[in-house]
């Protein structure tokens, strides 16, 4: 039984009154399975229908079709019993001022009908790196603790599945070492695990398995490892001082000095090279690296239609 299933999935907002719009289709016909253990990743440009998805999840919107069950219960007709295995952290910062951090993590596991659960608040609270704050006023906490508050507020009824939307968005580098580390050990243990960023390296880093969401629709979905042998083998990157002719820089990913160009073979490298030699320019720290998943993102994004989800089979030819 899958930990997480969406089966054609389809939610659609209406359109203002008097208004000839058919609605926004936010997503449309959604189906995969996540499984038990998995480390799950869900990415996609912003509006692709991400949080949305979750939303449905959480029992916070509902589809306009399809369904959407947590171990087997219905998130809808068995509501209960599916959000009580659900630990879901959410994008905003959302907090109780009136309450320390304990109170409000004590108040938190009555939502489940958990008490005397100190031993496990204690837990949470020194592997999140909160143990000094115990007795701090929610509202003297900074950016930072509130996020790793609701972590902790996420994870005090010890739930089989754990969904990070946007978890490390704005946080500083400790604060997201500590939080992996701590992630990683829960689904290790045993938790599934559906994670939402838009820091592909860390979607490359600890996802088994990605779908890949578009206009609403899945435009890709398979084991993290595939993805990455389906890409371009080889990137050519350096930097330069000025920018590239436009016919070129519509070939490139540029970010400031740093340019990219996906090369299939030597052939790529020398051709590339030479254009910018053409255009007067220089190119410095010249490399050769793999491509990443950044690379298959922008690759898949870059499709002008959305088709059937791009799978793979176990020897990792596409399907």
């Amino acid at each position: 039984m899958p930990a997480i299933s969406f089966q054609s999935v389809c939610k659609t907002y209406p359109s203002p009154r008097h208004s000839a719009s058919p609605g926004l289709k936010a997503l449309d016909h959604v189906s995969f399975d996540i499984q038990p253990g998995e480390f799950f990743g869900l990415l996609g440009p912003n509006g692709a229908g991400k949080t949305t998805l979750i939303s449905i999840l959480a029992g916070l919107s509902r589809a306009s079709s399809g369904t959407v069950k947590v171990h087997g219960c219905d998130v809808v007709s068995d509501y209960a019993n599916a959000r009580r295995q659900l630990g879901i952290v959410p994008q905003e910062l959302v907090f109780d001022p009136f309450f320390t951090v304990r109170e409000a993590l004590r108040i938190q596991s009555g939502y489940f009908g958990i008490q005397k659960n100190d031993a496990w608040i204690d837990e949470l609270l020194a592997s999140l790196g909160l143990a000094d704050k115990a007795h701090a006023n929610m509202r003297q906490l900074s950016g930072g603790m509130k996020r790793r508050m609701l972590v902790a507020q996420a994870l005090v009824h010890k739930p089989q599945v754990i969904v990070l939307d946007e978890p490390t968005a704005g946080v500083d580098v400790e604060l997201r070492q500590t939080l992996w580390q701590f992630i990683a050990k829960l689904n290790k243990q045993g938790s599934t695990i559906l994670l939402t960023t838009h820091y592909l390296e860390e979607a490359e880093a600890l996802c088994s398995r990605l779908a890949m969401l578009k206009q609403g629709k899945v435009v890709a979905l398979a084991n993290t490892s595939e993805l990455l042998k389906a890409a371009s083998s080889n990137v050519l990157r350096f930097k330069i001082d000025s920018e590239l002719p436009a016919q070129l820089a519509a070939q490139a990913r540029i970010t400031g000095r740093i340019v990219q160009f996906p090369a299939q073979n030597a052939r790529d490298i020398e051709n590339y090279l030479a254009a910018v030699r053409q255009a007067g320019l220089v190119a410095e720290d010249v490399e050769i690296r793999k491509a990443d998943l950044e690379d298959v993102f922008l690759e898949v994004m870059r499709e002008k239609d959305v088709k059937e989800p791009m799978a793979f089979d176990l020897a990792g030819a596409a399907k």
